[in-house]
């Protein structure tokens, strides 16, 4: 059995490292004229992934788009996506011959406001737009960004990225063992990435998003409380002219009342509220393939999962 799945594992990396190769060698454009063509296919012939991007965006905007307006955005998630996956693996090229021609930044104000105080922060993310590429462009502001992120269970693939991450500049912290490594970047003064739009193992409560209830991580919230750290939402969306826009937001505080649940819960609505409004404005950029609303209020928690 494990050798089994040891052979898998290597025909998997050997797969990745070949598109990899590919993307990097291609020029730009042809490589996301390839990858569209690629997610196009994968369109049509992945049931599974298609029915539940469209029943997911039916879920959040059903009552304001129609069938073939939704049909047409989930058709876009795949070629976003697409394009957005040979970005970030050509991201060691920008890194060497500079991203400016590639990225614009806005409301970066709020960005240098935080990093001015010198006590740590979160930056807010999700699965939207391009988070990798985001990284890399914080990451080359010499920030000392400090990202969590899950590892794969595909261990050779698991390296790449991390080694990837780390070398353009942004350091991987890896869930589940994030805790003391999150604190430590924090009191150090150091900014730490973390993704709460995803229905996780993770501790978390349920706050609405797109009017339905989502289990959202609260570590976030916990933290800014805990170390008193603000939380600035920032995102990067791809443009029609293939570029990008990066924008930082009002940062978000943690308000003590003496009630830390309730407190949490307000400041985690406050975050995942944000990020609604981020995904409004460009549906098609984040990941309505996952199972964002797969718990709800009710259902049997294990006991790492509460709160």
């Amino acid at each position: 059995m494990k050798l089994k799945k040891s052979i898998r594992h290597n025909i998997a990396f050997l797969g990745v490292f070949f598109w990899v190769v590919l993307f990097r060698t291609l020029p730009r454009r042809v490589g996301i004229t390839l990858a569209r063509l690629l997610a196009l296919v994968f369109y049509a012939a992945s049931g599974f992934h298609r029915k539940n991007t469209i029943r997911h965006l039916t879920l959040a905007f059903g009552h304001e788009k129609s069938a073939s307006e939704i049909r047409r955005i989930a058709r876009h998630v795949f070629l976003h996506f697409a394009t957005a996956g040979v970005d970030a693996i050509r991201i060691p090229l920008y890194d060497r011959h500079g991203m400016d021609r590639l990225i614009t930044a806005k409301n970066l104000h709020y960005l240098e406001q935080v990093h001015a105080d010198k006590k740590g922060f979160i930056l807010l993310a999700g699965h939207f737009g391009n988070w990798e590429l985001m990284g890399a462009w914080v990451g080359r502001e010499r920030l000392n960004l400090h990202v969590v992120g899950t590892p794969l269970s595909n261990p050779r693939i698991n390296k790449l990225i991390v080694d990837a991450r780390n070398t353009a500049g942004y350091i991987n912290i890896e869930r589940g063992n994030a805790a003391r490594g999150v604190i430590t970047a924090l009191k150090n003064g150091f900014p730490v990435g973390m993704l709460i739009d995803q229905d996780t193992r993770t501790k978390g409560v349920f706050v609405d998003f797109f009017g339905k209830k989502a289990h959202t991580p609260v570590g976030p919230a916990v933290l800014a409380g805990m170390l008193s750290v603000p939380i600035l939402p920032i995102a990067m969306h791809l443009k029609k002219d293939l570029t990008y826009e990066l924008e930082c937001f009002a940062p978000l505080h943690y308000e003590d009342t003496g009630d830390r649940e309730r407190d949490v819960l307000a400041l985690t609505q406050k975050c995942s509220d944000v990020y609604e409004q981020i995904i409004r404005q460009h549906p098609e950029q984040w990941v309505w393939m996952h199972l964002r609303w797969k718990k709800q209020p009710g259902d049997p928690l294990k006991k790492k999962d509460r709160f």
